[in-house]
């Protein structure tokens, strides 16, 4: 998908400079995107991409600097006055309007009368979907009945329904499924060969290489770098984003394995897992693969208690003593040294409405109450502990009494993480804990993980992300329809023997594991 063409510039954004109060946010940050460009926009969370985003698309206004379009110097007052221009903004949380149909989704807010009575743009719409692939989409499907994928591409279709030239996409593929991505890029493919530009912004680096030309990134405000794709590594990138050298992705140390401190036995749930067997020792990383829908997640919140299993046992740290896994639940699971960090720390990782402090003290509260069974916290101890946690994860805030909305992806993720430093359980599960989280904070979470194990907790640690099921676990397993091969020391796997174990189905032969 990368061109060489040497296309004019259809936007330019030169010297921004915007401040919140005596907070700097962007300082001179330049960006020029071609005619029909896949132009990627990178840099850790906090860098200033979404704020310079705001400023194109009309949210925000510059300090200072200039934005010139199609040869033009304009000045973008408000989002709809970027629209008119041609410039349209899809953000990571869709706007869609689920009640409404695939037609007023895509023409809401540019509906046109006559006589009072409503003109159909239906042709506009027809015409936008076949740019986008799906010429014969119902036009009166109510939105909330096509899955994820399709919302988006209804997302993009409104942009085209602007007659957008430029066309902002953030975080696009969060939310999607493999498949779902694998049709976005198909779609971002037509909307170059139709000579649309498009600014992508991704944490995901393999999909930027795959799907980008140029790129820029940004750090702590100023523009650090830009570049043809082609001509650039991962590598590369990574240290522009950082600011520092990455000998190693993937801090890690020798891990002393102890004894063991979690048996899972006949684990099976509904749809799935099904019939899972396992066991982790302390100091040990155990890293569970698969496909999407593979029943990972599943088995990890069966044994937590968040999901109700069919049947299974267990056996916690040095008791003997057999636990149904039918009975478990997140405060027995506390109790038994047993912790979980969600995927979707914004919906069950988090309480986004609250503080860091009480964040981070929400699953021990009964060790800050002032006094046994008034309920009164003592919160001078509360935020002394918190911010502890501040200072050894890095968390850039104001302090304990930041509201965590307020923070940025990978911030929210070092609180989640936080409150299972504070509770100090002997087992953690790790469900996807670098998702959507920029890669400076990934290569922190990977770096506290290793000092985890070294302090002999045992790690049980799910992700889609095969380099870093490589780079952080001692063990694999590859989860496949429910079904989980056997654990085996990651030396003995390959991205391939795991890929074909996920995909297939069966145990790969020994002699060819790592072949």
């Amino acid at each position: 998908m990368h061109s060489s063409t040497d296309s004019p510039s259809i936007l330019e954004l030169r010297d921004i400079c915007k401040s919140f109060g005596a907070t700097r946010a962007l300082h001179e940050v330049s960006l020029s995107v071609r005619v029909g460009e896949i132009h990627a926009l990178l840099g850790e969370n906090g860098a200033g991409k979404s704020t310079l985003m705001k400023v194109l698309s009309g949210a925000h206004q510059a300090d200072s600097g200039e934005i010139v379009y199609k040869g033009e110097p304009v000045r973008i007052e408000s989002p709809a006055a970027g629209r008119a221009l041609g410039i349209a903004m899809i953000y990571q949380e869709l706007t869609l309007a689920p009640h409404l149909t695939v037609e007023e989704n895509m023409t809401l807010g540019l509906e046109r009368s006559q006589w009072g009575f409503l003109q159909s743009d239906r042709d506009k719409v027809r015409d936008a979907l076949t740019v986008l692939g799906h010429p014969d989409l119902p036009l009166n499907t109510p939105v909330n009945k096509l899955n994820i994928g399709l919302q988006q591409v209804i997302e993009i279709g409104r942009a085209l329904v602007c007659e957008a030239d430029v066309i902002i996409m953030d975080e696009p593929t969060s939310s999607l499924t493999e498949a779902d991505t694998k049709s976005l890029f198909k779609t971002i493919e037509r909307l170059k060969k139709a000579g649309i530009s498009v600014i992508y912004i991704s944490h995901f680096l393999e999909e930027v290489m795959e799907i980008a030309d140029r790129f820029t990134a940004i750090r702590d405000g100023e523009s650090v770098g830009s570049g043809e794709i082609d001509t650039t590594t991962i590598t590369d990138i990574i240290e522009l984003m950082i600011g520092r050298s990455l000998d190693e992705m993937f801090p890690r140390s020798d891990h002393a394995f102890g004894k063991t401190k979690l048996v899972v036995q006949g684990l099976t749930g509904t749809p799935q897992p099904q019939d899972v067997h396992f066991e982790v020792r302390a100091g040990e990383v155990f890293g569970i693969a698969g496909l999407v829908g593979a029943g990972r997640s599943e088995t990890l919140r069966a044994i937590f208690g968040l999901d109700r299993s069919q049947s299974g046992s267990m056996h916690l740290g040095d008791d003997s003593t057999s636990i149904s896994i039918h009975s478990m639940n997140p405060r027995k699971a506390l109790k038994n040294q047993l912790d979980f960090l969600s995927e979707d720390r914004k919906e069950e990782g988090l309480a986004t409405s609250m503080t860091i402090g009480e964040n981070t003290t929400l699953s021990t509260l009964s060790r800050f109450i002032r006094i046994k069974g008034t309920g009164l916290i003592n919160h001078a101890r509360e935020d002394k502990h918190s911010s502890r946690w501040i200072h050894e994860l890095r968390i850039k805030c104001v302090g304990p009494n930041q509201l965590v909305d307020d923070l940025s992806g990978g911030n929210q993720q070092k609180v989640a993480l936080a409150r299972m430093l504070e509770q100090d359980a002997d087992v953690l599960l790790l469900d996807e804990p670098t998702r959507g989280i920029d890669v400076g904070s990934k290569v922190e979470i990977y770096t506290l993980i290793d000092q985890l194990a070294q302090r002999g907790k045992a790690i049980i640690f799910v992700s889609s992300y095969l380099p870093e099921l490589f780079g952080v676990c001692d063990t694999i397993a590859v989860m496949s329809r429910g079904r989980m091969s056997a654990k085996r020391p990651v030396n003995e796997w390959t991205p391939h023997s795991v890929m074909e174990a996920a995909t297939s189905g069966h145990e790969i032969p020994e002699e060819c594991l790592s072949s």
